[in-house]
């Protein structure tokens, strides 16, 4: 009896990946397949317009990934994970191989926000090698959360904090950010030529996602300027495009910004962490939508690329719901005195409860 020969069964994409034949590269990274993975893909990262802060997060995020290891490997060592070129690193990540999914199970304890950054990190660097992402991870449910504000008595006192404080800088500090709304970021990098004192407005160079911008500020700001700016002449040493210098002369950094923080919260009488660069961002982006400016203007000024990001201002926080509804009634209960008063004045200078057959007690 003649034997069939039948053919093998023809295997899935998913299976074909899984078998030692090499990982096929995209066209477009066949030329970097033999260099080193950190800087094709941290200047993969500079092309996108990615920030100093998001490449280096994405970076630190992805180390972790690279060096899990599965059953029966060797932990990496710093420079074989340094040296590993694009090539050896696209087999490594391979989907199917689980070190993905065990590098997620690492994570369990991470907030969900930290554990998000992280997913959207590797998924981005899965998709630059061509591999397809698994469906099976996805984020991790996040409560929306409202913007941190102080209420306007904490401001009050900060801003007293501040002008009293023996820190020099302390008042432009707090001033430039409660007025234009600009990061810290922004802040630390802003040079002196990039201030229009006369013409009330600073250019933003280089902002989140590489993006330029003008801001805004008031006579109270420049004045604030103009009194920092003989301290910032004695600070002066080796740099002298900074706008902000420390006591060492060497321009501002947002870690020092955020010990100047620390410093006036605990003279606010503030709770540990309440008072960051960041809160007063949020204060200046709320005072603008209370004093009826839009949406767009306030994404405008902020420098938020999606209006998405600058609706959740319109979500009041309870304090200031309060802050609000009291303020309100107390200038309604106000205005009742007043008009009580001026009915009081009518019938007293008429003479009686009747004018004109008005009858005035019921205005």
């Amino acid at each position: 009896m003649e034997r069939k020969h039948t053919q093998p069964k023809a295997r899935r994409p998913s299976q074909l990946r899984l078998t030692d034949e090499a990982v096929q590269l995209p066209p477009r990274l066949i030329h970097l397949q033999h260099l080193p993975w950190l800087d094709c893909y941290d200047q993969q990262l500079r092309t996108e317009n990615k920030s100093e802060n998001t490449r280096k997060s994405y970076l630190n995020g992805l180390r972790a990934l690279v060096e899990t290891p599965l059953s029966g490997e060797n932990i990496l060592s710093e420079s074989e994970l340094e040296s590993m070129d694009v090539a050896t690193l696209a087999q490594r990540l391979e989907p199917l191989s689980g070190r993905i999914d065990r590098w997620t199970h690492s994570m369990s304890d991470l907030s969900p926000s930290t554990y998000n950054a992280r997913l959207a990190a590797a998924r981005h660097m899965i998709k630059w090698l061509g591999h397809r992402w698994p469906d099976h991870l996805v984020r991790a449910r996040t409560g929306r959360k409202l913007p941190r504000t102080l209420s306007r008595r904490e401001l009050t006192s900060v801003i007293e904090a501040a002008n009293t404080s023996e820190n020099a800088i302390a008042t432009v500090v707090v001033t430039v950010l409660l007025d234009t709304g600009m990061r810290v970021s922004e802040l630390c990098n802003l040079n002196l030529s990039d201030i229009e004192i006369e013409g009330l407005h600073a250019k933003v160079l280089g902002g989140k996602g590489d993006k330029d911008r003008i801001v805004l500020f008031t006579e109270r700001t420049k004045n604030c300027i103009d009194a920092y700016l003989p301290i910032r002449t004695s600070r002066l040493r080796d740099e002298t495009e900074p706008f902000l210098l420390n006591q060492a002369g060497r321009r501002l950094q947002p870690r020092g910004v955020q010990r100047l923080m620390d410093q006036l919260a605990v003279e606010a009488d503030l709770p540990k962490g309440k008072l960051t660069p960041h809160v007063l961002r949020h204060n200046f982006a709320t005072g603008l939508l209370e004093r009826g400016a839009d949406l767009v203007t306030i994404q405008r000024l902020l420098g938020h690329t999606s209006i998405a990001t600058t609706r959740v201002y319109l979500d009041i926080s309870d304090q200031t719901l309060r802050e609000v509804y009291h303020r309100a009634q107390s200038m309604r209960q106000t205005m009742d005195e007043e008009q009580a008063s001026q009915n009081e004045e009518l019938v007293e200078q008429a003479g009686g409860t009747h004018t004109f057959g008005v009858d005035v007690s019921r205005i």
